[in-house]
């Protein structure tokens, strides 16, 4: 069995599928006890052979529902691990693929099978490490008012990956990896994560180009809002110091996550007094790992000189369902976003729609297309000639009598060529595989990881070139054009 000798000791992984898998390697400390709401520490050093072979504990958090968080995982607090995936263990310095699973902040794994890199590994000779987080209140509850050594705990979970960075820098050449051709991808709050950490300078340096799939960079809290949820979830405890709280059992806190969330950020409406719209416990600005707005300081340029390829899927938020909606409940959403404006606009393109289309269409835009098109304007402002590229999945999914269309997360086992997973088909809906169009996107996320061009057309403010993907694949120019526009103002 192929045994690695990284910088903390050796770990024996296993032959899988024509490659080698090191699975559950512990990147940091666990971080228990005392250490639950602090920066990731060093892990101990070992000196026999460590097996490394199954994959790691996921990081605490409780089935939310939907097609790709329904179902209960094997998680502890002791979750801080990272998987490697490679075709050799040798000099062969291999682009490197750090994957950053999704979850809202609350849910997924790195070991999720849709995940799996042999693929990229057998077909692209790439290096592909996925890695788990803290998330929700153990990853993002800001404690920093009681003392400097809780200065970062409302971005624990994004110094977990920051962490796990430094780890592939000082060990990935030991896998066959090269540390200078890391490209960080991740999906939904992985690429909101990829996004984020295009802006932190606690990042710079540990890779050379970035996929953030259906995330942007404005799901981040500012520091009052971030402490407005700690007040809350403190008092749902009964507890006053950061020591009580992390003497509560772990389910507890889950328990206490959740409750506080639902009462505070049903609809964002209580977040909105702080100027967002996100939910409770995702990473709080005002620490060393995220200073700033990410937006911002991505239009000042901290993204500088990193190639991005971004995009989102065409019919996003029917994942989770909207059912029969009325004219009353659009109206109502639309005015959520301040967005009445747009409604008439989106009236106007899809004279056809019903309620429920618009609601797709409105929801999908705020949530996820818009913010990637801000993601790459941002970066155009702070420099013309920076490399970027956009897609947009538009390939409809024909499960439930094709209800869900081109949905949140449907794009990944494309990306992945991973249609034959467990639970693709049910994702996919029945008929015949659409593996040509895996095979086109794979090729091109290929491409980017090795060359940091997909081989398309960038994306430039005059025309606005996007890879649309669909049984029949082709670059559009600024496809929905009139509703981009409309957003303008629109936050």
């Amino acid at each position: 069995m192929p045994v690695v000798d990284t910088t903390t000791g050796p770990i024996e992984g296993r032959e899988k599928d024509g490659t080698l898998l090191f699975a559950g390697v512990p990147y940091a400390a666990p971080p228990i006890g005392s250490l639950r709401f602090k920066a990731a520490q060093p892990h101990e050093a070992w000196s026999e052979v460590r097996p490394a072979k199954r994959f790691g504990p996921a990081a605490p958090q409780t089935p939310t529902g939907g097609m790709t968080a329904s179902t209960s995982v094997r998680w502890d607090e002791d979750c801080l691990t990272l998987n490697v995936c490679t075709p050799a263990a040798d000099t062969g310095r291999r682009p490197v693929l750090f994957w950053i699973h999704g979850g809202g902040y609350r849910t997924g794994q790195g070991a999720i099978p849709w995940y799996s890199g042999t693929r990229f590994a057998q077909q692209g000779n790439i290096v592909v490490v996925s890695i788990n987080y803290r998330m929700g209140a153990f990853g993002f509850t800001d404690l920093s008012g009681f003392g400097s050594e809780y200065a970062t705990s409302g971005a624990n979970g994004l110094l977990d990956q920051i962490v796990a960075l430094r780890w592939v820098r000082d060990n990935i050449e030991r896998f066959g990896g090269d540390p200078g051709k890391v490209t960080i991808a991740g999906e939904s709050a992985g690429g909101f994560a990829v996004a984020t950490l295009l802006a932190s300078p606690e990042a710079k340096g540990l890779f050379r180009g970035a996929i953030p799939q259906s995330g942007g960079a404005h799901h981040t809290l500012p520091k009052a809002a971030g402490e407005f949820c700690t007040e809350h979830l403190m008092a749902e405890l009964d507890v006053e110091s950061p020591e009580a709280l992390t003497e509560v059992d772990a389910q507890r806190l889950l328990d206490a996550q959740n409750k506080v969330s639902d009462e505070i950020g049903e609809g964002f409406r209580s977040l909105e007094n702080f100027g967002v719209a996100v939910s409770a416990f995702y990473p709080v600005q005002g620490n060393a790992v995220v200073p700033k707005d990410p937006l911002v300081a991505i239009a000042e340029g901290a993204s500088g000189g990193i190639p991005v390829m971004t995009g989102s899927n065409q019919d996003e938020t029917t994942l989770w369902g909207y059912g029969d909606v009325s004219e009353e409940t659009l109206a109502r959403a639309a005015a959520t976003y301040g967005a009445e404006a747009l409604l008439k606009t989106y009236r106007h393109t899809r004279p056809h729609a019903t309620p429920a289309d618009l609601m797709i269409a409105l929801t999908t835009d705020h949530m996820f297309r818009i913010p990637a098109v801000r993601l790459v304007e941002a970066r155009l402002a702070a420099d013309a000639a920076s490399d970027n590229w956009m897609y947009w999945f538009c390939w409809k999914s024909r499960a439930f009598e094709g209800r869900l269309g081109a949905t949140h997360a449907l794009e990944i086992p494309f990306v992945f060529d991973n249609l034959d997973k467990a639970g693709v088909d049910i994702f996919v809906g029945p008929g015949e595989r659409p593996q040509p169009l895996a095979d086109v996107m794979h090729q091109h996320w290929i491409s980017f990881i090795t060359d940091l061009n997909p081989a398309w057309a960038p994306y430039t403010l005059d025309e606005r070139s996007v890879m649309r993907y669909d049984d029949v694949s082709e670059v559009v120019l600024d496809p929905d054009g009139e509703e981009r526009i409309a957003w303008a103002g629109v936050r």
